[in-house]
């Protein structure tokens, strides 16, 4: 629809966090049942990237940098990354992989694929359990209701799930180029490795949201939508949906032209 703000969102512990092109704001429900929003504008914009080698590796980068500047406005938000799992699984994952792709037994392309794969671990501990999963299925509901005009279900075409497949496929080809370089330089090359392929990931991801019925862009979108219906996203409860549309109003409200330029600022809600 003309005049929309394309939109992106993470979901909580205890709220939603919504975000446009150069603004982000939060919604939260807080132990006591109140409703918090804070909003701003974003410390990291993609949109103001032109290079198409960085400016996929960007748009991840802008919501991680967000996480803090969140936390510091709404200190009751509960990050997903925050929960105690999550740094173990970190742990156990990193050494899992390091031990996969040491086993002799194992052909290149398997040792990477795998030791990619185990690294997904701590994504999976993050977004599990709790109320994050009815959250992550409010966030979806009240953004994909925005951009398409009616009332949507749970599962959005641009959820970070579609990510998934093509950067363990890239990634592992990645790696096994990087083996090639010199020992001191490996490191190095790995990481080099991991930015190509995460731009090459989202860029193959922004050409499926342009192309959405093209045989490849189902192809690729289905592990993503098998993952959000049986896994990561839940059905919301109504005080669960008020909490991510009180995140979208938010941020559309900084996102709208006569508006774009307003600070920072932070707002109560009665509870529901």
């Amino acid at each position: 629809m003309a005049g929309q703000v394309r939109l992106g969102g993470m979901a909580l512990e205890n709220g939603v966090l919504v975000h446009g092109p150069r603004h982000w704001a939060c919604a939260v429900r807080t132990e006591d049942g109140e409703l918090r929003v804070a909003s701003g504008r974003k410390p990291l914009r993609a949109a103001d990237v032109r290079s198409d080698l960085l400016r996929g590796t960007v748009r991840l980068a802008e919501v991680f940098a967000l996480l803090p500047v969140v936390r510091r406005a709404l200190p009751d938000a509960r990050l997903p990354y925050e929960r105690p799992g999550v740094a173990g699984a970190l742990l156990a994952a990193t050494a899992a992989a390091r031990k996969l792709r040491r086993t002799a037994s194992l052909a290149p392309t398997a040792q990477e694929l795998l030791a990619a794969t185990v690294s997904l671990a701590p994504a999976a501990v993050a977004l599990r359990g709790g109320e994050l999963t009815a959250y992550h299925g409010a966030e979806h509901i009240a953004i994909g209701s925005y951009e398409h005009g009616e009332p949507r279900p749970r599962e959005h075409e641009r959820c970070g799930s579609h990510l998934v497949g093509p950067l363990l496929v890239l990634g592992a080809a990645g790696s096994l180029v990087a083996r090639a370089a010199p020992p001191p330089l490996r490191p190095l090359a790995r990481l080099g490795a991991l930015l190509g392929a995460t731009s090459g990931t989202v860029e193959l991801f922004s050409w499926a949201v342009r192309n959405p019925e093209h045989p490849l862009a189902r192809l690729l979108w289905r592990p993503g939508f098998f993952l959000q219906e049986h896994v990561l996203t839940a059905e919301p409860t109504p005080e669960q949906l008020q909490v991510a549309n009180a995140a979208l109003d938010a941020c559309l409200a900084l996102e709208s032209p006569a508006d774009g330029d307003r600070d920072r600022h932070t707002a109560d809600a009665p509870p529901a």
